[in-house]
């Protein structure tokens, strides 16, 4: 399983992000983060926990879609999934994505449920979109699939083709 962590100048919320995905001591992880150059300590806050990363780095890069595709580049997993530098995981999270995929070896796709928060990181509401099928309006109008929540094979990612660089903000719902 890679998960890649694209970030920009995050560290308010970076720390608890890296921790969501190494709390969750999932064998076989493989998490890569890449920064694009921030200034605003995150690189501190990386560097403490870079024996337990695969890879990182901190440069320039042409956007969050940018820096998702090039971490994908260097991920070897056969499950892939990014999760922002605001987001992060509910304990448990990736033992159930393991489960669900050993469960249907035909799945590509696995999604879940979770949680809107506020900035200081406390519930708001939960996200509900699990649905068993879905109508094109439903789509159309819809951003049905929660991108953190979202995990996929390998061969669907080299089937789709990696995120639009040209996109900023809905790159995710385009892919």
């Amino acid at each position: 399983l890679s998960i890649v962590t694209p970030s920009f100048n995050q560290a308010r919320y970076l720390e608890e992000t890296i921790l969501s995905v190494l709390d969750q001591d999932y064998p076989c992880l493989e998490y890569i983060i890449m920064d694009g150059g921030s200034t605003d300590g995150s690189v501190d806050i990386i560097r403490r926990y870079e024996d337990n990363l695969a890879f990182w780095i901190s440069e320039p890069d042409d956007g969050q879609a940018d820096a998702i595709n090039r971490g994908f580049e260097r991920a070897s997993g056969e499950i892939l999934c990014w999760l922002n530098s605001d987001d992060r995981y509910e304990p448990g999270a990736l033992d159930a994505v393991g489960h669900a995929f050993a469960a249907d070896p035909e799945a590509r796709l696995v999604y879940g449920e979770g949680w809107y928060i506020d900035s200081a990181g406390e519930r708001i509401r939960p996200c509900k979109f699990v649905r068993s099928s879905f109508t094109s309006n439903y789509i159309c109008n819809k951003d049905p699939i929660l991108q953190q929540g979202a995990f996929w094979t390998r061969d669907l990612w080299q089937e789709t083709g990696p995120l639009d660089e040209s996109l900023n903000w809905v790159f995710d719902w385009d892919w």
